[in-house]
């Protein structure tokens, strides 16, 4: 790669960078359907020519921050599967706490559920086919404890927000906890030896069964 060329390069990394830090500025200031291109060029001390070389429209820019934040999160969904986990909360828990320049994206009602949805697209199918490869449950229910875990974790982090409160690590904990005790109540592979032994003693002596079920 020539010098030229990589100059060219951290131009365009520096350009971008800062035209995303300029959008995450203006979203603590106002909400994303009210922030335009020219006050973003404006901020970043740009003309429009320079931001539309670098992006089609406000929802790149968004699209391009969602990148940078879950790019380090795809390796992260065991988290997940807590059962072995020391922490269940899905990763961009802390994310929010320990990247403050991120917490803005959470807050806004309009960019919230796109996030999430984001997230999801990245994460959902290993979390499905793993759910329920250890346990009983269906697409539908497995599909529902992701988006019941997911959307969880969204909404105490925005809650949180909102209040100012720091007290991140108990609450996280008391959610783990709670995560953890649903999961084990009807995961891996404790149903189907109980189903399978159930099945079993009936085919063998109604009696035994009975019996077993007294237990």
């Amino acid at each position: 790669m020539s010098e030229k060329t990589r100059k060219q390069d951290r131009r365009t990394r520096y350009t971008r960078q800062t035209i995303k830090d300029t959008f995450l500025e203006l979203l603590k200031q106002k909400g994303f359907t009210k922030i335009t291109v020219t006050e973003i060029c404006k901020n970043a001390e740009i003309n429009r020519g320079t931001f539309y070389l670098h992006y089609y429209d406000i929802h790149d820019v968004l699209s391009d921050i969602f990148n940078d934040m879950t790019q380090d999160m795809l390796t992260t969904v065991d988290h997940l599967f807590c059962l072995n986990q020391k922490s269940c909360s899905y990763p961009f828990c802390q994310k929010i706490q320990m990247e403050s320049q991120y917490r803005a994206l959470f807050l806004d009602d309009t960019i919230a559920p796109i996030l999430l949805e984001k997230l999801a697209e990245n994460t959902k199918g290993g979390y499905v086919t793993w759910l329920m490869s250890h346990s009983l449950l269906t697409f539908e229910q497995a599909e529902s404890v992701f988006y019941f875990q997911m959307n969880g974790c969204l909404s105490i982090n925005r809650l949180m927000l909102r209040n100012h409160c720091n007290d991140w690590k108990q609450i996280q904990t008391t959610i783990d906890k709670f995560i953890k005790a649903g999961l084990e109540s009807f995961l891996i592979h404790d149903q189907r030896e109980e189903n399978a032994s159930d099945n079993f003693c009936s085919k063998i002596s109604p009696t035994v069964t009975a019996s077993s079920t007294l237990r």
